[in-house]
């Protein structure tokens, strides 16, 4: 069981991997027209569309790079827990953080750091809402990893990094972790019965 969620992890996270750098390759080949037409542009009703394309956008081969193993890495661990866990993680991330810098942004964004910091913040919270310990001691692991993240979330005055999109991100990755928190089963002296 675990070794097919491992392949079916592998498979997509390469698979979203490999898309984002079509979508740049065909980006870059049309001189960024794709970045004007669907970055979030906060505020802005013509911007709104980028809430859902701005992910799949990077300004360079650089900005796809840094975002291309954390997304691998972050995306397989994810999705070993079933691939509905890891829609949810994804899309709640997603939604969050282009939500977020559409609402508070400062100008046009585009990028998937926002789902890095989603999964990222779901798989350092879902372990203590689960009370799985396996989980903890994983989240313990990754913030040793990539800890150095959580200040992304703070703002960068003078910098073009958008730290509303890491920010709503990681908020919309814990707010996964709570949907998605596992209900203790009903032991039988917990239930009421009625004649």
């Amino acid at each position: 069981m675990l070794a097919k969620r491992a392949r079916g992890a592998l498979t997509t996270v390469v698979g979203f991997a490999a898309l984002l750098w079509i979508v740049h390759l065909v980006n870059t080949a049309t001189g960024f027209f794709l970045i004007r037409l669907l970055g979030i542009v906060p505020r802005e009703v013509e911007g709104l569309d980028g809430v859902l394309f701005a992910p799949l956008l990077h300004a360079d081969a650089g900005h796809l790079f840094s975002n291309t193993l954390p997304l691998l890495v972050l995306g397989f661990l994810a999705f070993l827990e079933g691939a509905r866990r890891f829609a949810v993680a994804v899309g709640a991330s997603w939604l969050a953080s282009g939500l977020g810098v559409w609402i508070f942004g400062g100008g046009v964004t585009i990028g998937a750091s926002g789902l890095v910091f989603g999964l990222f913040a779901y798989l350092l919270v879902r372990g203590f809402y689960n009370r799985d310990w396996k989980q903890i001691l994983l989240a313990g692991l990754l913030f040793l990893m990539y800890g150095s993240l959580l200040w992304g979330v703070l703002p960068q005055f003078g910098s073009n990094i958008s730290w509303q999109a890491h920010l709503f991100g990681a908020l919309g990755g814990i707010l996964a972790a709570l949907i998605l928190k596992r209900r203790p089963a009903p032991s039988g002296t917990d239930r009421l019965s009625a004649s």
